[in-house]
């Protein structure tokens, strides 16, 4: 009987050939030694033997593969199931996964899947040298589907590297993403029974590399290492699942503007924190981002800077909105923004309304700051005012830009000068010049025309 140290010896430079281990390693770290590891000759029982029941059910699974290969779709991804990459594994389950997994698009998920890969890949060589299973095409002397006959001729079948790499993946983007287990995990089923349509492998090979991969997967739970990256990956998964990871802070994308968010505070209609707002700053879609600069490129060569009060807003902050506007009682701050409103109107004409723009990311409320004067622009009516004054056409016509002084929509008769008009229509024009639309309720409002989330409504907190 081979002993393991022969056995890893003779199989040494095969392995390093095939399982690429030798190039990563020096990039990239595993979390434990071979020697850390299970013993999977310890761990498995032997493959079976000739004339056996389980042989037969081998023999029988052998000939159904053959069979399956008439199927053009399914030989097809045989064939993508073969190639002997992680990249290409990861390609095939990062669709039932619900996102692409990539090095470059998501680098905390790839690096615990590739240190994960690097780290198990490792159980497979003893057992491999020590029983040294021939493969189900040389003992029919028929040839692979995929053609991968002169590589695994002669190496040993029992476990199938495939096949662990392939539920080891599984069982890490299902940890990830639990929603998505079930079609994850049916999609590893299907790629470890490939390689016995393949004729690579014997089904006792797959089913042996199912169990293989859990032990490994265990295994990899004692590390520090293993969870913190895990832990890296899954707030990753959570910033791009929720969107986050379309949004910029508009301190770093427009370095100029100056913030004060007022649902941080309590100057707000509400008159106190408003929820999802955890910091006092401001997000939004990288795309209006982009376009917001160079709006306050445009408007700091004419000497004003923006002054921002809100951008991205989540949903659970329209929905303390509307909580608030449903309890009459709390009427703290009518005087400041809807002195000339009973609060029980707010719904019916869409003050506060159970979805807003600003949730899908690209919406941005905003004003002018005189850098001259160093004083906030005088625009006749402050941010969050509820009511006509607040309409971008009040006392005059937004699209030719004339003052008419015509106040007739106002309950009370109040009414803005022609430079308050004025100064409304130099923020207007700058933003309508660089992509955003108006509002027209509100002369503050402006949503990016080619929002990239445009169904979507974001609950990650304002941070």
């Amino acid at each position: 009987m081979k002993t393991r140290s022969s056995a890893l010896s003779l199989f040494a430079a095969v392995m390093a050939l095939c399982l690429g281990l030798s190039a990563r390693s020096q990039e990239v770290s595993v979390y434990f030694s071979t020697e850390e590891l299970p013993d999977l000759v310890k761990c498995l029982p032997a493959p079976p033997s000739k004339g056996s029941a389980a042989f037969n059910a081998d023999v029988s699974r052998y000939r159904w593969g053959k069979q399956q290969r008439k199927d053009p779709v399914r030989s097809a991804e045989v064939f993508r199931d073969a190639v002997w990459t992680y990249e290409a594994l990861v390609d095939e389950l990062d669709e039932p996964f619900g996102m692409v997994v990539s090095k470059d698009a998501t680098p905390r998920i790839w690096t615990v899947l590739e240190r994960s890969l690097l780290t198990v890949d490792q159980i497979r060589v003893y057992p491999k040298a020590y029983f040294h299973r021939i493969r189900p095409f040389e003992f029919f002397k028929e040839e692979t589907l995929t053609g991968e006959d002169d590589i695994l001729r002669g190496e040993g079948s029992y476990p199938s590297g495939h096949t662990i790499r392939s539920w080891l993946v599984a069982m890490l983007l299902s940890e990830l993403n639990p929603e998505r287990a079930d079609a994850i995990y049916a999609r590893a089923w299907t790629y470890g029974d490939n390689r016995v349509i393949a004729g690579a492998h014997g089904q006792s090979d797959i089913d042996a590399s199912r169990v293989a991969a859990a032990i490994g997967y265990s295994r990899l739970q004692s590390s520090p290492e293993f969870r913190s990256d895990m832990d890296a990956a899954r707030e990753e998964f959570r910033r791009i699942s929720s969107g986050e990871e379309g949004f910029v802070a508009i301190a770093e994308a427009v370095p100029d503007a100056i913030l004060e968010i007022r649902y941080y505070g309590t100057y707000n209609f509400v008159g106190e924190r408003i929820d999802g707002y955890e910091q006092p700053t401001a997000l939004l879609s990288k795309q209006a981002a982009a376009a917001l600069k160079a709006v306050s490129d445009d408007l700091k060569a004419r000497g004003y800077r923006l002054k921002i009060y809100d951008a991205y807003r989540p949903q659970c902050a329209v929905d303390h909105f509307v909580r608030w506007a449903a309890d009459l009682s709390a009427t703290q701050m009518k005087s400041y923004f809807y002195p000339d409103l009973d609060k029980s109107v707010l719904f019916d004409q869409e003050y506060i309304m159970a979805k807003s723009g600003h949730t899908r990311g690209s919406t941005v409320d905003l004003t002018l700051f005189d850098m001259r004067t160093e004083k906030e622009v005088d625009m006749g009516g402050t941010f969050d005012w509820f009511g006509p004054e607040s309409h971008p056409d009040f006392c005059g016509n937004p699209e030719t830009g004339e003052y008419t002084g015509d106040n007739s929509k106002s309950p009370i008769g109040r009414s803005i000068t022609p430079e308050q008009f004025s100064n409304r229509m130099i923020l207007r024009r700058a933003m309508l010049s660089h992509g955003f639309k108006p509002l027209s309720s509100e002369w503050w409002h402006f949503t990016l025309k080619d929002e990239p989330f445009p169904d979507t409504y974001f609950t990650f907190p304002v941070k």
